[in-house]
């Protein structure tokens, strides 16, 4: 398992100096000052690629850009509007000039408008850290009272929407400012950041776009796309829904074991792949991480390997970020999966046999409650994350033990 850290770039207050001292063997990063659809320059891969690869005092780091995380899939391309086939021959274009940089791995995601959601990005927990939080009923507030989205109440239990009532009836305007700003912020260092009255705009050119048809929309994107990665020699993966469920009245169709099923059925491509992300898949009490690794762990490019701690016995209910080994997925299990997938590649001659992981977001302790640090993406949490994984890897690869069943 190949141990890669995410980098949002300069900007990233977590530097490569901090990245290199994690011990590491690689990066994830992407152009996220350009904004989806628009063409990732060769000059621009590269500036990054000397980014990672120096120190502050100019020495060399010993880090490559391994995995992209994301090259955006435009919302016309989701949509099937406006420019969308130029952006589709633009993103056809950007995995050329990747493969050219000698970058094999792409993530990307189908989720519409806003790549995550969360409620609290500073929840306080018992022990004295902090975490991203997804609350239900505060989520109703916003989607209810606050958006006042036509039809929102529908989205929810009756006892969700009598609470949320209640909730924000003891509102301050601060408060509404506040987790309005929270829902709407997206991912940390994107091109764009949602206003509210930008997700009410938005919000309404999907009115008309039904689950079947972003699949459909999504099944033309890969048809296109997925051949010409395959003659690339580069590795698609797609990120689940986070949270893996509707919000908002969007569609959302990559949640569950079934959604991963009909995204390899579009293409039988090797390049046609999957990041597993334990964290937004953890959050339906319905999806086996450790079971969907065996099953389609052929196809899985990419991990994000985090915990969530389910609140709530329903379908769909609130959670937020434990520890990596604290929460409700197996991390143990997962892990013994992915190595198990490991050992059947390298006995089949696979280049691709070390898949590469990131010990994806972290609570917030020690020095990261009084520094700046990007939503879910503190330094020294995410070590602590790498650190406990390193272990699991450890102890499961002993040779002696002969563990991994």
């Amino acid at each position: 398992m190949q141990q890669t850290w995410r980098w949002f770039g300069p900007n990233d207050p977590v530097s490569i100096d901090d990245i290199r001292q994690a011990g590491v063997e690689g990066i994830v990063s992407a152009l996220h000052q350009i904004a989806p659809g628009a063409l990732w320059q060769p000059e621009d891969i590269a500036q990054r690629q000397a980014d990672v690869a120096q120190l502050h005092d100019g020495s060399p780091s010993g880090l490559r850009w391994d995995v992209v995380e994301s090259l955006p899939v435009s919302e016309d391309i989701k949509r099937q509007t406006g420019d969308w086939r130029a952006h589709l021959d633009t993103y056809k274009q950007s995995l050329r000039n990747l493969a050219q940089a000698g970058i094999e791995v792409v993530c990307y995601n189908f989720m519409p408008l806003i790549d995550w959601t969360r409620t609290d990005l500073a929840h306080r927990l018992p022990g004295g850290a902090t975490c991203m939080r997804f609350d239900l009923v505060d989520f109703a507030c916003f989607d209810i009272h606050i958006l006042q989205r036509p039809g929102a109440a529908e989205s929810f239990a009756e006892d969700v929407v009598a609470e949320a009532e209640r909730r924000h009836a003891g509102m301050t305007d601060a408060d509404k400012v506040a987790l309005t700003g929270n829902i709407v912020s997206g991912l940390p260092g994107a091109a764009e950041h949602l206003t509210l009255d930008d997700l009410r705009a938005r919000l309404a050119v999907y009115a008309n776009i039904a689950p079947e048809r972003l699949r459909a929309h999504m099944a033309d994107f890969i048809a296109e796309i997925a051949p010409v990665a395959q003659d690339l020699n580069l590795r698609l993966c797609c990120h689940p829904d986070d949270p893996p469920f509707p919000l908002l009245g969007l569609p959302r169709i990559m949640s569950t074991e079934a959604d991963y099923r009909a995204l390899r059925d579009m293409a039988d491509l090797p390049a046609n792949g999957i990041t597993l992300c334990s964290g937004s898949l953890g959050a339906r009490h319905d999806n086996d991480l450790p079971g969907m690794m065996d099953r389609l762990g052929d196809h899985v490019h990419f991990l994000h390997l985090r915990n969530v701690r389910i609140e709530g016995d329903a379908a769909v209910n609130s959670f937020h970020e434990a520890e990596h080994l604290g929460g409700g997925t197996d991390m143990v299990a997962l892990v013994a999966a992915v190595l198990r997938q490991e050992r059947k590649r390298r006995e089949a001659g696979r280049a691709d046999w070390s898949i590469p992981f990131r010990p994806d977001h972290g609570q917030n302790i020690l020095d990261d409650l009084t520094r700046r640090t990007q939503p879910g993406y503190p330094a020294i949490g995410r070590l602590k994350g790498l650190a406990e994984l390193r272990g699991i890897i450890t102890a499961l690869s002993h040779p002696q033990e002969g563990t991994i069943q």
